[in-house]
C-alpha cells in the first residue's frame, strides 16, 4: 500500500509516517518512482509506535524497544527494551516529582496573593488627593 493509504488506515499523517521512517521505526520499499509502499503488517506497527509515543517515549527511546516486536524470542533484546523502559518511567517519576514542587510553589504564592485580596478589599477606597 502507499503512504495515503497506510495514513488512513491508521489515522496518522504521512508527514509522521515519513518522520517514523527517517527515525528508523518503519520501513517501506520502493517503486521505480521513488514511491513509498508498505506492506499490510506496517499498520500494526504503526499503531505500535502510536502506543510508544502515547506513552511518552520519544523516537530514540522506541528505536530500542521495537526490536522487541521485531525478535520476540530474544530474550538479550526484551532485557534491554525492558531496561530502556525502566528508565524512561524513572524520567518521567522525576518530572512528575518536579512538576509537583512547581505546582506547590504556585500554590503558596497563589494563597499568598489571595490573602493580600482579601487585605485590599476591606480597605477602603482612597479618595484621590489634589495635586
Amino acid at each position: 500500500m502507499r503512504i495515503g493509504e497506510l495514513s488512513r488506515r491508521t489515522g496518522v499523517s504521512p508527514r509522521s509516517l515519513r518522520y517514523y521512517e527517517e527515525q528508523g521505526l518503519l520501513t517501506s520499499s520502493r517503486s521505480d518512482a521513488g514511491q513509498r509502499h508498505y506492506s499490510d503488517a506496517e499498520v500494526d506497527r504503526v499503531s505500535l509506535i502510536r502506543q510508544l509515543f502515547d506513552a511518552g517515549l520519544p523516537s530514540r527511546v522506541i528505536a530500542t524497544v521495537l526490536p522487541c516486536v521485531d525478535l520476540p524470542d530474544d530474550l538479550g533484546v526484551a532485557e534491554e527494551t525492558y531496561t530502556a523502559m525502566m528508565r524512561e518511567r524513572d524520567r518521567i517519576d522525576a518530572d512528575i516529582a518536579q512538576l509537583t514542587e512547581e505546582r506547590d510553589a504556585l500554590d503558596a504564592l497563589m494563597q499568598i496573593n489571595s490573602r493580600h485580596r482579601a487585605e485590599l478589599s476591606r480597605i477602603p477606597e482612597q479618595v484621590a488627593q489634589p495635586a
